[in-house]
């Protein structure tokens, strides 16, 4: 089973910024999520502000996104 073909992306909003680089996200389908930056936007240090347009990957289990590019 490969796991490229599982990804799920959706994008949203960023509604509030929490402790230890976390946001609240307001999803494109309605949904609510709590999501953390992904490696690659830590190691590169992009900002994300209130208001930001984002990309997440939902986690499966519906737990966090991981938020993987601001557009």
């Amino acid at each position: 089973m490969d796991d490229q073909e599982e990804i799920d992306l959706v994008e949203g909003r960023v509604t509030e910024t929490l402790p230890s680089t976390l946001f609240r996200v307001m999803l494109s389908n309605g949904k609510e999520l709590i999501s953390y930056l992904g490696g690659k936007m830590r190691v590169h240090k992009i900002k994300v502000l209130v208001g930001d347009k984002v990309m997440v990957q939902v986690d499966p289990y519906g737990g966090k996104g991981r938020i993987i590019k601001r557009l």
